[in-house]
């Protein structure tokens, strides 16, 4: 099974590319430092791309740990389309997503995908041929588990009739759980939850709320907002991405933090502004 063994926290590597998630960072070498930091200090489960840079972090990935460690998870994705810094557009014809899958295995070097996502669905192109493709790649042994990204229930439910979705990667976090209907989905069916952007990009690592809290756990505000994620559900698998390998260190030490019911509550509380006995639904309306 997927992430079924070493840290439930894996590694998101968005941020190793330059400014917009375009191009190179301005370090490189540090780029790919942070990711033998994070195998080494037990991470199983790394994310990528191909729209990051774009190829950019699937070629760090290749020259900073080839020969891949047994048991390491590289997932990536496709189907998306760079113009420029920060801006991205979904391609979901089925010759592009073959060539997506191609390319991502040359350039990691591997003969299959452990785990694809589908990075967006495209609205252009019936949903039934963009997995069709996936799911031939599957067959021809291409591609291992088949994912899908930014989904919502409704997408998510067709899908799962057309192919077994091994995995879901929506936005998610405590101060936006817009997606809550799409990981109770994902709960009951088994399915593994990979919430991006669990910092909300940053800014829940620097929340006064959630720092008044964190020093009651001799924790940090990212620590905290991390430790919720892994109470909030178990078939949560968070993907903090950092270029820092001193942040990489924080954001792992967040699984030794053990949070009470009240505890979650108030962290709730502290970065949604939701009143006591109020639904979670309603107060994200």
């Amino acid at each position: 099974m997927l992430f079924s063994s070493g840290r439930r926290i894996g590694f998101g590597s968005m941020q190793l590319t330059g400014p917009g998630h375009w191009a190179a960072p301005d370090d490189p070498e540090q780029a790919m430092q942070v990711l033998r930091d994070a195998v080494d200090a037990g991470v199983t489960h790394i994310d990528t791309a191909d729209a990051y840079g774009p190829f950019t972090a699937e070629k760090y990935i290749r020259k900073a740990l080839l020969p891949y460690p047994e048991g390491l998870v590289i997932a990536t994705k496709g189907g998306v389309t760079r113009q420029g810094p920060n801006r991205w557009a979904p391609c979901g014809r089925p010759e592009y997503l073959r060539q997506c899958v191609e390319m991502s295995l040359r350039r990691l070097q591997v003969e299959q995908i452990e785990l694809y996502y589908l990075h967006r669905i495209d609205p252009a192109v019936p949903l039934e041929d963009q997995l069709a493709v996936m799911r031939d790649m599957q067959a021809e042994g291409k591609i291992g588990g088949i994912g899908l990204s930014k989904v919502t229930l409704e997408q998510l439910r067709t899908a799962s009739e057309l192919v077994d979705v091994a995995a879901v990667q929506n936005k998610y976090n405590v101060a936006n759980r817009a997606s809550a209907d799409v990981l109770q989905h994902c709960e009951m069916a088994g399915i593994p939850f990979v919430p991006y952007a669990p910092l909300a990009a940053g800014a829940l690592a620097t929340s006064d709320a959630l720092g008044q809290i964190a020093q009651d756990y001799g924790a940090t505000p990212a620590q905290l907002a991390l430790a919720w994620l892994l109470h909030r559900s178990p078939v949560m698998v968070p993907i903090p991405g950092t270029s820092s390998s001193a942040r990489l260190r924080e954001n792992l030490a967040a699984e030794q933090i053990s949070l009470t019911p009240d505890a979650m509550t108030a962290i709730e509380l502290a970065t949604t502004g939701q009143k006591p006995g109020e639904d979670e639904s309603q107060a994200l309306l």
